[in-house]
């Protein structure tokens, strides 16, 4: 599929493609991978999020397990992590698990700042960079705007300076989304990160079109709201429709409804299983629901 044509058909995702249409991920990969729209670059679909998941300390079997889940990532295409200071040892345990395994080229490092402090902020940040054992994060973030006008000009300057790549905000839980608004139509700003999945769809009505209208990247947190999702399917069979677009269970089909929004950049779904890992990657692949199926999706999944 030309690149032209690929771009054209994910435009209309799950907001006006017919009835019937799919979309398919870069022929070239056989995995979705979707523009930055700041730069172009593209980032695999499904990325990896570490809150609770690695937050395992100095524990060496626990260690060795979240070492083979960045494994599965990688071998499947898998481009973005994220953390942040907030999730107790993640950051450690992604740089340990990172060296096992040589630094993999595909990474994509995105962690966050978290101080109620601007002046804090540069010392956090280093004390990432030293966790991680990058020289440079490919993203930055300020977690759920804590003090976000002061890390903002402190990001800003990084990337003006080389040494940051792309910077942005990030909300949860379906909070502050007013103000998260402003700063989306204020402020120049790469990536947004936001809750959404096929239960909490809010941001659908204004957050998901500003992103497009301002050319942000989004990121999709609590894709499976913590499991809690994956957990109400159980006992219930995949409907006929999962065929169609390639599912083999149904955390790819809560993973497909999310990341077919022309406006998702990236899901980042946690996991402590390497066999779950594998499952999550396998929504990068195949055709995508078309605006009609995902109306349906959300149906079905709401009747469950």
């Amino acid at each position: 599929m030309k690149r032209r044509i690929f771009l054209t058909a994910l435009a209309g995702a799950c907001t006006g493609l017919p009835p019937g249409t799919f979309v398919v991920a870069d022929a070239a990969s056989a995995r979705l991978a979707k523009p930055i729209p700041s730069s172009g670059e593209r980032l695999p679909a499904i990325g990896m999020g570490t809150w609770i998941t690695f937050n395992v300390g100095d524990d060496p079997q626990a260690l060795g397990v979240r070492a083979e889940i960045l494994r599965a990532f990688f071998a499947a295409g898998g481009g973005m992590i994220d953390s942040s200071p907030m999730y107790g040892s993640a950051e450690a345990v992604v740089g340990k698990t990172l060296a096992v395994l040589d630094r993999p080229a595909g990474l994509f490092s995105a962690t966050k700042v978290w101080t109620d402090s601007g002046d804090h902020g540069p010392a956090e940040i280093a004390e990432s960079q030293r966790l991680w054992g990058v020289e440079r994060f490919d993203l930055l973030q300020i977690h759920n705007l804590l003090a976000w006008p002061a890390h903002l000009e402190t990001l800003k300057a990084m990337k003006a300076d080389g040494r940051l790549r792309y910077l942005g905000v990030t909300t949860s839980h379906g909070r502050r989304h007013a103000e998260l608004e402003q700063i989306m139509e204020s402020e120049a700003i790469d990536f947004v990160q936001l809750t959404y999945n096929i239960a909490d769809r809010e941001a659908e009505d204004r957050l998901l079109p500003l992103a497009v209208e301002r050319g942000i990247a989004v990121i999709a947190n609590r894709p499976l709201r913590g499991g809690e999702l994956v957990a109400r399917t159980k006992g219930h069979p995949l409907p006929g429709w999962a065929a169609e677009i390639g599912c083999t269970g149904w955390p790819q089909v809560l993973l497909k409804f999310i990341v077919s929004h022309p406006a998702v950049t990236c899901a980042i779904p946690a996991t402590s299983q390497v066999a779950h890992m594998r499952e999550n990657m396998g929504a990068g692949l195949g055709p995508m629901p078309d605006a009609a199926l995902c109306r349906r999706m959300a149906a079905d999944f709401a009747a469950l």
